[in-house]
This record gives structure tokens, C-alpha cells and sequence, in this order.
């Protein structure tokens, strides 16, 4: 019994070392790298015009943490007149670390959804939502942020790149080594790992079961052949939160 972490960066290095102190063998096998986006030298111009209220809303720590590097490098500071949110409590908190300022998240729906729910943001007329994030990603926040008044600005702080494998070598790897729980923390990786196993080892692939992070994901996979019983769902993003999760498995 052996866990697929996919989870990229040192996050997925961490959540591996995590997973083997508490017994549990895990393989690190990132399908893509995280590299700085490709608007940030947009990011200070739109920091500054901000009006007095504004929201800026943090999809992620990889666009907190590429957003702050810019910001410093050119000697901003994150404006104490506008609004932050965040879509989580670990993201909220490392945005307040990096940005000194309080950070909103919807507690206990860490999600789009949460997010839309809570009452700060029912009513955006006349404000900018400037939204931090990687290249792709859902669209329901700026889509509803739109349809309630609010003049929305996204800036790519991040992209994620392919890294370049041997796909047949990689599957072949993960089945001697006795994978049957992949651990999936974004529906951009779910998918680019389906397009990442050789067809003939699907069946393989959707037999493992899955640890995700939100019921969206755990949807999606259903729709790509796996059933719900073999899907957990963790209350949270976070690795120590995973772990856990991963522990309660069957």
C-alpha cells in the first residue's frame, strides 16, 4: 500500500515526508512546476490604483507568494485601505503574514462557493475585485464578482509548466510500487494526470482511490470513471489536514 502525492512544489515534498513519518510509504510525482506568471510586472500599477474599499482576493499561497516577491522587489507595500479574502484559513494566514493585514475566508466552505456566501461580498457595485491567481482556474468568482457590480481585474501571478516524464516508465513505476491512493488537491491536476496515464492503465488509474479536497474534484473524477466510494474528501487543503485524512482511509 504506497500513496501518489501530486501536489507540486515543496508542498507535495513536504506532504511526502509528512505521509512517511506516520508510516505511510508516498512517491512524489509533480506534473507540473510553478514559475512566476506572466502579468506580475502588471501587479504594483494595479495595487496602486485601487480605490479606498476595494477587495483583493488571493485564489492561492503560490499567487500570495509570487505577488509579494513582486511587490517587495520594486518597494510596495500591500495598501491597509482596501479589503483581503482568501479562500481558505491557510492561505488566509499566509496572506496576512506576507501582507500584515487582515485576511477574510469563508470559515467551514473553503471554497468559491464559500466565498460568494459570505456577506462582505453579496454587494460589489462599484468596486474592483482584483483577483490573484495561476494561469487557468474556475471561473464562478470573477463570473458572480461581474454579475453583482464589480468591475473585476485578474493578474496571472503564477502558470503552471508541464514537467516533461516518461509517461509509460512513470505508470509502470507507481504500480511496482504499489500505489492504490493518489492524493489530487485541484481539478487542473486531476485532469493533466488522466492525460498523463497511457490509456491502456486507466483502468489502473481509476481503481486507486482518491483523496481530494472538495466535493467539485471528487465530482469531476466520478465523471472520469472512478465511484464515490473510492473517494475521500478532506475538510481541508492544508497537509497536515491530508495526512489526516489519508489515515481514515479503509
Amino acid at each position: 500500500m504506497a500513496v501518489l502525492v501530486t501536489r507540486p512544489d515543496k508542498r507535495g515534498e513536504e506532504l511526502v515526508d509528512m505521509l512517511n513519518k506516520t508510516g505511510i510509504a508516498a512517491i512524489h510525482l509533480p506534473l507540473f512546476n510553478i514559475m512566476a506568471g506572466r502579468e506580475l510586472n502588471e501587479l504594483p500599477n494595479k495595487i496602486s490604483q485601487l480605490r479606498v474599499g476595494d477587495i483583493v482576493f488571493a485564489v492561492s499561497k503560490n499567487a500570495i507568494k509570487f505577488a509579494a516577491e513582486t511587490l517587495k522587489s520594486v518597494g510596495i507595500h500591500w495598501r491597509n485601505d482596501v479589503q483581503y479574502f482568501a479562500v481558505g484559513q491557510s492561505s488566509a494566514e499566509y496572506f496576512s503574514a506576507q501582507s500584515e493585514q487582515s485576511v477574510v475566508y469563508p470559515f467551514g466552505q473553503e471554497n468559491s462557493e464559500g466565498l460568494l456566501n459570505l456577506p462582505a461580498l453579496q454587494q460589489l457595485g462599484e468596486k474592483t475585485v482584483l483577483i490573484l491567481r495561476g494561469n487557468g482556474g474556475r471561473e464562478l468568482f470573477p463570473e458572480q464578482a461581474a454579475i453583482r457590480g464589480a468591475k473585476v481585474d485578474i493578474v496571472e501571478c503564477y502558470q503552471r509548466v508541464p514537467v516533461e516524464y516518461n509517461r509509460i516508465a512513470q505508470t509502470d513505476l507507481c504500480k511496482r510500487a504499489g500505489i492504490s491512493t493518489i492524493i489530487v488537491t485541484s481539478a487542473e491536476i486531476l485532469k493533466t494526470l488522466i492525460e498523463f496515464v497511457p490509456v491502456e492503465e486507466q483502468a489502473w488509474l481509476t481503481s486507486c482511490q482518491l483523496v481530494t479536497v472538495s466535493r467539485r474534484i471528487a465530482n469531476l473524477a466520478i465523471k472520469c470513471g472512478w465511484k464515490m466510494e473510492q473517494i475521500l474528501i478532506s475538510p481541508r487543503a492544508d497537509n497536515a489536514t491530508l495526512v489526516e485524512t489519508v489515515q481514515t482511509r479503509p
